[in-house]
């Protein structure tokens, strides 16, 4: 493989989900090989072997586990293969982007195949039909907002995707045994979760320690007016999925380890993919124990994860939105971003009504964006190349040559060089999207003055020898290495 075995070994220690298809192990004291998140004891480093595919550990005559089942790993194979559809049917399924047939079909086109070969593949991998797969999902949703909210059953019902109250009575009834209502007897106990007027309030739990403050205080340096509002206690911002439009905050949770997020009520059709991108947002399911013992090995860093042990890395709620604010932070500080940013979104953001004035502005879709002139963005104060690479990103989007949103990037390799082909997008712009738009756990943006800064004034590749031996965790070095700078000095 191309990483080294330390760096892969503890990739397997952590368990860590973002690399699942990324490699696969092999341990010689069994003649198995797994996928990284598998359960099983974690084998010693020296009975380990790293493989990039499932195929290259069975030509080394390793066998499958059978607990971990490599064949439903996030794959990499040619496009005709049937399990790595048969797995993006089901993430697809997972983040509530397929809701009917119709999602079958538009994967099927993806795929060039028919919709009766889609049903065939997934039948085989999964052994249930696609609407078996699609009812599941439904019931699992509904269960969540019946136990974890106070919304009627009969809103309950239709937003988890049934045409009536009595199919999802039924489909209740004939999978669990009893009946919707009965979810019902102690409501918003001890999750506590809370529904008020048109909004409802869930519990998002993480592994401490977690550094809310340092998140907030992140978030509110680049704060989108209009579209964001940050303050000391709480993160709020509108937000657009698919069709469906409304507000969310964040804030710490009463619950210990957990924060609370609040959702209008509009958004309740889409909550499975709403969870999904807050998590990612504050970076919810990091490993901080793993990360943090790691990084203090190096002399440099380990004052730095002593002072802040719950770093985390803030994601994107919305991948374009993250890749523009990158484009326009290029060698300008984080001010001079946000500046232009909020000018940005003034005029190419589509207004919509919450109940708090400063949550005006939907962030700027990629579709009216990629029409637009430089002339129109130039006018904004922003250069006339970074007009051309904003467009090129939207044109990208839009045409699904790169995406920023609700897809898995198996190989965040490819990812960094498809996005340095766009014009006007370097090495440091891609790292910057793959940290946090890929939530990618080993971005390293080595061009990056304020790194080289940290470490010494060292050049770009004195700073890449240097951050070897951090990895796969050398985004969260980077946060910690912009926070000894403060704050003044961390990219857009």
């Amino acid at each position: 493989m191309a990483q080294d075995h330390k760096t892969l070994y503890r990739a397997l220690s952590a368990r860590d989900r973002r690399f699942d298809g990324v490699f696969y192990v092999g341990v010689t004291s069994t003649g198995i090989y797994c996928r990284p998140i598998c359960s099983v004891r974690t084998p010693k480093q020296a009975n380990c072997l790293f493989f990039d595919s499932a195929q290259e550990a069975e030509q080394a005559r390793f066998r499958p586990c059978l607990r971990c089942r490599p064949e439903l790993a996030p794959g990499n194979a040619p496009v005709d293969d049937s399990q790595r559809i048969a797995q993006l049917i089901v993430e697809r399924l997972e983040d509530g982007s397929i809701s009917n047939d119709s999602g079958l079909e538009a994967i099927a086109d993806q795929f060039q195949l028919s919709s009766r070969q889609i049903r065939r593949i997934v039948h085989k991998e999964l052994g249930v039909a696609p609407v078996q797969l699609l009812l599941t999902r439904r019931l699992l949703l509904a269960k969540r907002l019946l136990t974890e909210t106070s919304l009627p059953v009969t809103e309950i019902a239709f937003a988890s995707g049934f045409s009536s109250l009595r199919r999802f009575n039924d489909a209740f009834n004939s999978r669990y045994g009893l009946a919707p209502s009965r979810l019902r007897k102690k409501p918003n106990s001890a999750n506590g979760a809370e529904t008020r007027g048109d909004t409802s309030t869930l519990q998002l739990a993480y592994r401490p320690p977690y550094d809310w403050k340092g998140v907030l205080d992140f978030l509110a340096g680049r704060e989108l007016k209009g579209v964001e509002w940050v303050t000391d206690d709480f993160y709020a911002r509108t937000v657009q999925l698919g069709t469906a439009k409304g507000w969310i905050r964040v804030f710490q949770g009463k619950q210990q380890n957990t924060l609370s997020l609040e959702f209008s009520h509009t958004l309740t059709n889409v909550l499975p993919t709403l969870l999904t991108r807050v998590r990612a947002l504050f970076d919810l399911n990091a490993r901080m124990d793993v990360i943090s013992r790691h990084l203090s090995k190096d002399p440099r860093l380990a004052p730095l994860v002593k002072r802040t042990a719950g770093i985390r890395v803030p994601g994107a709620f919305n991948g374009f939105e993250l890749g523009l604010r990158a484009i326009l932070g290029q060698q300008v500080t984080v001010k001079a971003a946000t500046t232009l940013g909020c000018r940005f979104v003034e005029a190419f953001g589509e207004p919509i009504a919450t109940p708090y004035p400063e949550l005006h502005r939907l962030t700027p879709a990629p579709a009216r964006v990629a029409t637009a002139t430089i002339d129109d963005i130039s006018k904004l104060g922003i250069v006339s190349m970074r007009s051309r690479s904003i467009i090129a990103l939207a044109q990208a989007q839009v045409s699904g040559a790169l995406a920023l949103d609700g897809g898995v990037i198996y190989k965040p390799e490819d990812a960094i060089r498809q996005l340095a082909e766009l014009p006007g997008i370097g090495p440091w712009t891609a790292h910057y999207v793959a940290m946090r738009a890929f939530s990618w756990p080993d971005a390293f943006p080595k061009e990056d003055i304020a790194i080289r800064n940290a470490l010494g004034r060292v050049s770009a590749k004195e700073a890449e020898a240097l951050s070897q031996s951090w990895r796969p965790w050398r985004s969260y070095a980077v946060m910690h290495l912009w926070r000894s700078l403060g704050m003044k000095e961390e990219p857009a």
